[in-house]
């Protein structure tokens, strides 16, 4: 059944669009909010879209801040064919816009676990998937993303200080994800679970390191 759906875009897609980058926000965030952390990738070839979690709800008890969610564990299996399709459609609509864009993906928290899920099923090229603040699902078999993903520039950006992140939670992922055939870059920084702006600037002119920390 057709639906609602909220995004948000900073820039304007045309066929001079180079670079595509599709923002995840996590649990409890909205589009509108998130997106304006990603103004640093902002050139005359980059756009930004940030579709928003088809999930609402009231952050406090019966009112107040609204914020969404891409799934929870209720029809959990739905809710994913329900947000693949969703980002499926997005990615096509921005494409023809954009046909000669490179498709940059960003997954933050709740997001990262998202963009695995919807990335998984990928038919097409994918230049570069970032997992910020967050991981491949415990849940998910490797094998179908390693398919999709062994052309990707695979990078996973967390703060020193995430109390959700530690260092043996990524040398763990690190190992499975390796043990896939997926080779990724760490981009660790001194903050906790959230964006920085140092950090996507990096992102935007990467270097040939594949390992940094912002001070």
């Amino acid at each position: 059944m057709p639906r609602t759906a909220h995004l948000h875009q900073l820039g304007t897609l045309s066929a001079e669009t180079k670079h595509l980058w599709i923002a995840l926000h996590g649990y409890g965030q909205l589009a509108r909010y998130f997106i304006r952390h990603f103004e640093p990738l902002l050139d005359e070839q980059t756009v930004v879209i940030a579709p928003e979690g088809l999930s609402r709800f009231y952050l406090g008890e019966m009112s107040g801040r609204v914020g969404a969610s891409w799934m929870t564990k209720e029809e959990r299996l739905h809710e994913i064919t329900d947000y693949t399709t969703y980002l499926n459609l997005v990615r096509e609509m921005a494409l023809q816009e954009a046909p000669q864009a490179e498709l940059h993906v960003l997954g933050f928290s709740q997001g990262a676990a998202t963009a695995c899920r919807w990335l998984a099923q990928a038919q097409w090229p994918v230049a570069e998937l970032v997992l910020w603040a967050g991981m491949f699902p415990e849940d998910m078999e490797m094998a179908s993303a390693s398919q999709t993903l062994l052309h990707t520039r695979l990078t996973y950006v967390y703060g020193l200080q995430d109390p959700f992140i530690g260092d043996g939670k990524v040398q763990e992922q690190l190992a499975r994800v390796q043990t896939a055939g997926l080779t990724p870059h760490l981009l660790p920084f001194a903050g906790k679970h959230e964006l920085n702006r140092e950090v996507l600037l990096q992102l935007k002119n990467r270097g040939s390191s594949e390992k940094a920390v912002v001070n």
